[in-house]
């Protein structure tokens, strides 16, 4: 009878560790799935603070560019005047 006992509660253990360890793996599968949705968020947000960045330099540029074009061309109109 102690023996019957005995494998009932081993086996009863063993299945509760396999419950157990299902659920682990749902869970961690869940974390890992999450955590590349996330990652793939972060770089679709750096991705596009980048373009921003990049067009918002262009346009600094190109008023740079004009304004040291016109500087040129007022320093043209002076050196022309005193002639």
């Amino acid at each position: 009878m102690r023996k019957i006992a005995l494998v009932a509660a081993a086996a009863g253990a063993a299945l509760t560790l396999a419950a157990c360890s299902a659920e682990t793996e749902e869970a961690a599968e869940a974390t890992a799935e999450s955590a590349a949705a996330d990652t793939e968020a972060n770089v679709e947000a750096m991705e596009a603070g980048a373009e921003d960045m990049a067009a918002d330099a262009e346009a600094e540029l190109d008023e740079a560019g004009n304004e040291m074009a016109a500087e040129g061309e007022e320093m043209e109109a002076e050196l022309e005047g005193e002639q």
